[in-house]
């Protein structure tokens, strides 16, 4: 055990375990610091599937598809047991998203076939409409997943209340290291990232047992998992109306039992566990990846920011930031993660999409 590292990542999430198993794989010495334990806040909650995005090709379409290109592979190569591809079916909420279904079959960019409601029904499935099966898609075990990539790296439990530099390193604790990547979800209070806009998604999911012969995984309104060892996954909820964590009830995972029984038999389910946790998205939806800008710098030495400068942006040296990932957050997590390992390690060009950047010059004209 060494007390000095190439990169401390703050955060034991799919977010911070991804980034450090990248790391790790490209030679780095990394140590992972997290104030209660491996994926024990909206990593753990998540339903965590591993899916398309639908829709009419937008940024944001896109970019989760090459992620979800990307994050398939990756899951089936290093942690095969813990990513159950079963096929993923999208199914249309109503008549009006039906409709939309049709808008979105062109620009549907990966392996898909469609599924009548007829062949739904025979699978079990309780439907008026068809559907998109993606076969390559699936859902991940999320503490598991977690567990497995920090396998073989440092992971200490240690609640981390300020940060120090000097010239060359930072200090953590009794920790330093040349570089910091911040993985630390909702609670983004270690440095003044307001202008990223993080914010929270109360979420809970609820792990039912059952006999159900359900093959497939589905989403509709909500998220159903298939039958993986005789247990059906429900959720997790996007409550955006939680501001803070409160206790996981029993009661919310129930009300998802009783809202799957429109899609499935959920008769026989009987609930084993109840997860629930905020996750952190962003303002935009796109993940925030990339350097942490010096924001009291900024608005110190460039007053004229607030009325629409643009001066060059200064940032704090050796601060990466790796977040903001949604609800997608298992889809999202290794494909960032490879991007923003690359840029430290090799100085490789941030994309210009996910760079916290593109939200700085815009919140600083809001002040």
């Amino acid at each position: 055990m060494s007390d000095t590292y190439d990169t401390i990542i703050i955060g034991a999430g799919i977010a911070g375990a991804t980034m450090a198993y990248a790391l790790t794989k490209k030679g780095q010495k990394v140590l992972v610091l997290d104030k209660n334990a491996i994926a024990s806040g909206g990593s753990g909650a998540a339903g965590a599937f591993v899916s398309p995005k639908i829709g009419k090709g937008s940024a944001l379409q896109t970019l989760t598809n090459e992620a979800f290109l990307f994050a398939k592979d990756f899951y089936l190569s290093i942690c095969p047991e813990y990513f159950h591809q079963t096929g993923v079916i999208r199914i249309p909420k109503d008549e009006n998203d039906a409709q939309k279904f049709s808008e979105y079959e062109k620009f549907n960019d990966t392996e898909y076939e469609n599924y009548s409601k007829n062949k739904l029904q025979y699978l079990g499935i309780n439907t008026e409409f068809d559907g998109f099966y993606f076969p390559d898609a699936g859902d991940c075990d999320a503490v598991e997943v977690c567990e497995c990539l920090l396998r073989d790296i440092e992971v200490v439990k240690y609640n981390v209340e300020t940060l120090k530099k000097d010239d060359k390193l930072w200090f953590v604790g009794g920790y330093k290291a040349k570089n910091i990547v911040l993985s630390t979800g909702y609670e983004a209070s270690l440095v003044d990232l307001r202008y990223m806009g993080i914010r929270g998604t109360w979420g809970t999911r609820g792990d039912f047992s059952t006999q159900l012969n359900l093959t497939v995984s589905m989403h509709q309104s909500m998220s159903v998992g298939a039958n993986v060892d005789g247990v059906i996954k429900l959720g997790a909820t996007h409550e955006k109306d939680i501001k803070e964590p409160v206790r996981c009830s029993k009661e919310q995972a129930l009300k998802l039992k009783e809202k799957a029984s429109l899609l499935i038999d959920a008769s026989d389910l009987k609930l084993q566990k109840v997860y629930c946790a905020m996750r952190a998205g962003s303002k935009d939806y796109f993940p925030l990846v990339g350097r942490v800008i010096d924001v009291s710098y900024m608005l110190e030495t460039y007053s004229s920011i607030t009325r629409g400068a643009k001066p060059n942006l200064k940032y704090i040296d050796n601060m990466y930031v790796l977040n903001g990932l949604g609800g997608r957050g298992f889809v999202f997590a290794p494909l960032m993660s490879e991007i923003l390992a690359m840029h430290i390690t090799e100085g490789k060009k941030l994309d210009k999409r996910i760079s916290p950047d593109r939200l700085f010059l815009k919140w600083c004209r809001k002040l």
